[in-house]
């Protein structure tokens, strides 16, 4: 870092408060898009000049006016666990601005029944919290045990509870961010108003691009866990599985988990009973009289569709997987030790999402596509997808594969990620769906941004020209930036 920021910097924060240390400034190049070439030090982008560690929103505003007026690119993170290239560093005058000091439960609101939290607090700390209390927040991603909340509010996080609960944007009551003139906004906490178009969603959802969100409030939820129930079913096919989800959701019932696995997806989840079959997925909490409609309602639907099921699962397999689905800091540790050793990993997904009639044409026309025209087709150890988020007018499809890394580090996303995300998000936006259902656009998509978005991504733009004139904020991610998509995508 140059004297004059390094400097600067100390004029509003403490020394103790700037991190120049090579080893963190490497870690804090990449987010988990680029995890394999990042552990097999193969990284070519900038390292960011410094990370900083404000201790409040106060803290937050004169960092940002500093770097707004000395065209500093500002690098929004809290929690690490972004997966798109979101937290990747483009620009060689950097700084990522950390949240995660910024940790106090402001106030747990039960009468209210709502959590006011600063941007740094863990998920399953305030989850943890609550639980005491007989509350819990419905908001279960499976990075809860190391994401933050001001990182899931960022990027539009969502949760294994979504279809009874919602995603972060359905949770989110108030916030308070920053913008980079410095520029405090707080958006008070009430059920509901109809005071203009709803202000929350400029910060939700934004990257880091427009604003840093500081502080946040989300409704929180009554805790049945003694009322819950779990169900699983062996399917013919993919397309039997979406019409008994279908069913179930359209009918107006909500369990908190609805699930369908293809085949290959449940091998590496269910292999001790899945019978080279799709697995199709319930579990139904809430309170009782609820949770008993709600079973009668799978148990119709799925009758209704009983010449595609091959058998029911004893529950309890179902339930013993639930409980260990969530991965924490030693899961991202395994996943390091295993690139040093053995070369492997633990794959990539690409989640999208479209309406109940073309999310089963997306999946055929994409498994088609890669088997057929991907070139390291041979190397592919896994191909498969599942539906874990439904909705009244359709579902998502998280694609998942992995495959054996023949190449040199540096080259494995190109080789590899690239053809198969690429093909995906085509055949996605072919068929009208989203590209990005809730891992967010990061640098990794924004080259598609404009055809996600179309005529709307005039809205998109100019809420940039508006908040972020000077573009300081997250370079590269979300909004395009060509020079750089072909220098660190395509190069």
């Amino acid at each position: 870092m140059d004297a004059q920021t390094f400097e600067g910097l100390k004029s509003i924060i403490s020394e103790e408060q700037i991190v120049t240390n090579q080893e963190a400034l490497y870690d804090a190049t990449v987010d988990r898009y680029k995890k394999y070439a990042k552990v097999k030090n193969a990284l070519h982008v900038p390292s960011p000049a410094s990370i900083v560690y404000p201790y409040s929103t106060e803290e937050v505003k004169s960092i940002l006016a500093f770097c707004n007026e000395n065209n500093i690119n500002v690098i929004s993170r809290s929690g690490k666990t972004g997966t798109e290239g979101g937290l990747e560093n483009w620009k060689e005058k950097s700084i990522v601005v950390d949240g995660s000091k910024m940790n106090n439960i402001v106030k747990l609101d039960p009468y209210n029944m709502q959590a006011t939290v600063q941007t740094g607090v863990v998920l399953q700390d305030l989850e943890d919290e609550l639980r005491k209390l007989g509350y819990t927040t419905g908001h279960s991603p499976q990075s809860k045990p190391v994401a933050q909340m001001g990182g899931l509010v960022a990027t539009r996080s969502i949760g294994q509870f979504s279809t009874l609960y919602g995603a972060i944007e359905d949770m989110v009551v108030g916030l308070e961010c920053v913008f980079p003139d410095g520029q405090i906004s707080k958006i008070k906490n009430v059920p509901r108003r109809s005071g203009g178009p709803d202000i929350r969603h400029i910060a939700i959802g934004n990257e880091g691009t427009l604003c840093y969100i500081t502080e946040v409030t989300v409704k929180i939820f009554k805790f049945y866990p003694e009322n819950n129930t779990f169900y699983g079913y062996l399917v013919d096919d993919m397309d039997s599985g979406l019409q008994m989800l279908r069913e179930v959701i359209v009918n107006g019932f909500r369990p908190s988990v609805s699930r369908l696995y293809s085949e290959e997806d449940a091998r590496q989840h269910f292999s001790h009973f899945y019978k080279g079959k799709c697995v199709l997925i319930f579990m139904v909490e809430g309170p009782e009289g609820i949770v008993k409609a709600t079973n009668e309602a799978i148990e119709q639907a799925v009758d209704k569709f009983r010449s595609s099921v091959v058998e029911k699962v004893d529950s309890s397999f179902i339930e013993d997987w639930f409980n260990n689905l969530n991965w924490g800091q030693d899961r991202i540790d395994k996943e390091i030790q295993d690139m040093i050793e053995n070369d492997t990993h633990d794959g990539y997904t690409t989640e999208v999402s479209a309406d109940w009639e073309n999310i089963i044409k997306i999946y055929n026309n994409v498994m088609h596509r890669i088997k057929n025209e991907f070139d390291r087709v041979d190397d592919l150890t896994m191909l498969g997808g599942h539906s874990s988020h439904s909705y009244i007018n359709g579902t998502n499809m998280y694609f998942v594969y992995n495959y054996t890394i023949n190449c040199a580090p540096e080259d494995e996303l190109q080789t590899y990620h690239h053809p198969i995300h690429q093909i995906i998000i085509e055949e996605t936006l072919k068929l009208g769906g989203s590209m990005c259902h809730h891992h967010g656009i990061g640098k990794y998509r924004s080259e598609w941004t404009k055809e996600e978005h179309g005529s709307a991504y005039y809205m998109l733009e100019k809420l940039k020209e508006a908040f972020d004139p000077k573009g300081i904020m997250s370079h590269g991610t979300i909004f395009p930036k060509k020079e750089e998509i072909e220098k660190y995508i395509r190069d």
